[in-house]
Parts: structure tokens; sequence; C-alpha cells
């Protein structure tokens, strides 16, 4: 991870193909485009591999997720169950639509506590969205359960976890609905863009109509297109979809390259005993995009990684003083600071986090670190690396 690092010759034909027909954009233009329409390739091939009846392609992760939200008739008051590790982005989505983030804990999977949700729901509570954060997935089988028993949906925020599966089945495409980004930083790019897979036509339909301002694409002349609800602008470009048609066939090649550098990585830091590794529940297997551990302790753990750093290891990450990823630093959510005014309903549902207490949270990311694997390294200095890793978490420990 990332797939930016080994764009060759595959994407460079894809974009060319899309240059020579001039058409950038995924609808319309039907005669100049010498059968070129990438998006709907994309999309294809999404939904081959992610196993789903359906993919809609966005303009990013966080896209994907306000699109997700809205096909399913997530809006105003509604409140949607998310953890307190993840990317700003996934209250970001909630709060566009006027409905309620609702942080809770995370366990040892460093995604939603199944305990901390089902103490959460409220009559107001319609999603549940776990996180998929650094490759791995929550317990999706207590989660379901969870959403079955109360009626709820399962919104899976695949973003950094493409390639990973539970049960068999492609992360994303276990719940109602699933999201994907593809920005400059994940396993697989296209520069800028996202994905919603689900098996339910509504939730489809309606994703296809909002992410275009509510265009239903029925019938060839754009112009004449209904517009059966409200939507916004959540495009991708052709130039965007091309990228990304070639950097998925590419997936596995990379989802095999991560799993050998983790397994080198993993197999070196298992010599010292007081490193233990992120929990992965049965019948998960990971993306491999990242290794994360937990120290003894926080402040081993922040003494850790500084010493990584001195060792020269980078793209190791303390993510408990983090600003985009861990609800510490979230103040402009905490503060409810927007350049307008929040909905009235959000004001009054959203719970005080300067004082909620979310200390099961910090006992697990507070004494975690976690590495990110890179494609672009080679075999050798993967070895070089864990070395130095070793070394650096040793010295610590002593």
């Amino acid at each position: 991870m990332p797939g930016f690092e080994l764009f060759g010759e595959e994407e460079k034909k894809q974009v060319n193909d899309v240059l020579e027909t001039g058409v950038l954009m995924r609808y319309g233009f039907d005669g100049m485009r010498n059968g070129q329409w990438k998006a709907k390739e994309f999309e294809s091939a999404l939904s081959k591999r992610m196993h789903t009846k359906y993919t809609q392609l966005v303009s990013s992760g966080t896209a994907a997720l306000t699109v997700a939200l809205a096909s399913a008739g997530i809006g105003t008051g509604d409140e949607v169950i998310m953890p307190t590790f993840t990317f700003v982005a996934s209250f970001e989505s909630i709060l566009a639509l006027g409905a309620v983030p609702i942080l809770v804990d995370v366990d040892a999977t460093l995604t939603l506590n199944p305990a901390a949700v089902e103490k959460a729901i409220t009559p107001r509570t319609k999603v549940v969205m776990p996180v998929h954060m650094c490759g791995s997935m929550a317990n999706l089988k207590a989660l379901k359960t969870i959403c079955d028993t109360h009626n709820l949906l399962l919104l899976e925020d695949a973003c950094q976890a493409i390639g990973g599966s539970f049960e068999g089945k492609p992360l994303g495409s276990y719940g109602d609905l699933g999201c994907f980004s593809f920005d400059f930083v994940k396993t697989i790019t296209s520069g800028e863009g996202g994905a919603v897979v689900t098996n339910n036509e509504k939730y489809y339909t309606n994703a296809d109509h909002y992410s275009d301002h509510g265009h239903d694409h029925v019938g060839k002349d754009r112009g004449a297109e209904e517009h059966p609800f409200l939507g916004y602008n959540y495009r991708i470009s052709e130039l965007h979809a091309a990228v990304g048609i070639a950097q998925l066939e590419r997936l596995d090649s990379f989802l095999e390259r991560q799993k050998q550098y983790y397994t080198i990585f993993r197999e070196a830091l298992a010599t010292i005993p007081e490193i233990v590794f992120r929990e992965v529940p049965e019948g998960g297997v990971e993306n491999y995009s990242f290794l994360s551990f937990f120290l003894p302790t926080q402040e081993l753990a922040e003494n850790a990684h500084k010493a990584l750093g001195t060792e020269g290891v980078d793209a190791c990450f303390y993510w408990f003083h983090n600003n985009w990823h861990y609800y510490r630093k979230w103040e402009h959510l905490t503060n409810q600071t927007s350049l307008g005014k929040l909905p009235k309903e959000v004001q009054e549902q959203l719970p005080d986090y300067t004082k909620s207490d979310f200390s099961l949270s910090d006992k697990w990311v507070g004494r975690n670190i976690s590495c990110l694997i890179k494609l672009s390294w080679t075999t050798e200095e993967v070895k070089e690396r864990a070395q130095k890793m070793v070394k650096a978490l040793n010295r610590v420990l002593e």
C-alpha cells in the first residue's frame, strides 16, 4: 500500500484510451466515445471482484459514505454508530446529511466493540458503521447479529481494507452496503475516487441517481432525463475510472506483496515477548496493508514510536495523538464548528464528547503502533527494516 507506487504501462494505456476519445465525463457524448465507457467497465469489474450485484462509482471515499447513507434514506436526526478510531470522513459524511454520529469504543481489533455498539442503540439508531481500519475488519458476525436483532443497517467502511475478507466474503460485501476509497494513498488508487457496493437494487438505484444531481439516467438524451429526487454531484470522471481499472487488475499482485512483507515483519516482531498483535476476528483475512501491534503500556508505545523514528524506520503511526484518525483531536466535531449552522436536531442530539468516557478505546489505541507496508520496497529492504524495528523495540523494552 499504496498502488501509486507501482504505476506503469497498464494505467497509461487505460488513460490514453480516454484521451483519444476526448470524452472525460462518464455520462453522455455517446457518439464520440468509440465504445469507451471506463466508469461502467470499472463498476462491472468491481461488482465481480466484490461478489455484489451492484456498484456505483463516485468521486471519493467520503462521497461513497455520503451516497451510501443517503441511498438508504438516512437523514436528519437519524443516529449512525461509528468507532472512535477512523478517519474524519466518517462523521463528516453523517453530518452532511443532518444525521448524528454516535461514537463508541473500539476493542483489540481496533474497530467497533460489539458490546459498546449494543449499549449505544436508541430508538433513533438506524445504522451501524464499522470502519475496517488499517486493512483489517471488525467482528462482522457479531455486528450483523446486532443489526438483525434491532432492524439496523450494517454499512461497511472498507476504504482501507480492499482485498480483505470475512467468512469468505470480500470486505464491503458482508453488510447491506460497502464503501471503498481509491484516493492516492489507498491499496489501489484512481487518484481520486470511491465506490458503493450493494446487493440491494433500491439502494443502488438511489445511489446512481443521487450521485448525479438526481438524474434518473433513463433514455439517451441527458437533457431529457427526469429528477425523481434531489441529488448532488459526486460523479467520478472517465480518467479516474480508467486508472482504477488498471489498478484493480493488479490488486492480487499488490496483496501478495503486502502479505509477503507483512509476514517478514510479523515473524521478526514475534520474537519479542512483550509484543501483542492486533486481533483479527475468526474467519477474517487482512489485506496486509499495515502491521498493527500493541506495547504493554501507553508510555512504552510512545517511546517505541520515537525509537523507531530514531532508527530510521518511517511510516509507523502512533494514532493516539493523530489529528485525523482518533477522537481526541476532533475538536471540530466536539465543538460543532461549521461554516454554517448544524441542523437543530444535530445540535440537540450530538453527545457532549468533551465528557464522554472512551477509556476502553484509549486502552487499545494508546498502546498501538501501526506500520505501513509499502509496495515499492525490495525484499532485502524489508528484512533490513525488520531488523531495525526489532532493535528499536528491544531497546525500549529493556
